[in-house]
């Protein structure tokens, strides 16, 4: 039986795959001195977009809610000062 692939949480443009293929080409040769073909770089970067971009997005979440909940705090004090006695 076929193991199921879970669906990727992030999708990229067929540009910035392109662009983040070779940058992780490039990187595995400067850093590791391994040449990677094409196939290998999109491997890689499937595995991180599959396993890795939930915790990424996740995190943008939680630090959006964390911004949005100090934007209402402050819009709520200025209301209170607004308020008449």
């Amino acid at each position: 039986m076929a193991v199921k692939k879970k669906a990727p949480i992030l999708t990229l443009t067929p540009e910035q795959e392109s662009e983040a293929n070779r940058k992780i080409q490039r990187f595995m040769a400067d850093r590791f001195e391994l040449e990677l073909g094409s196939f290998e770089a999109a491997e890689i970067l499937e595995l991180f977009t599959r396993e890795m971009a939930p915790h990424y997005y996740n995190r943008a979440i939680f630090d959006v809610q964390a911004q949005l909940k100090e934007r209402f705090e402050s819009i709520e004090s200025d209301l209170w000062a607004l308020e008449k006695n």
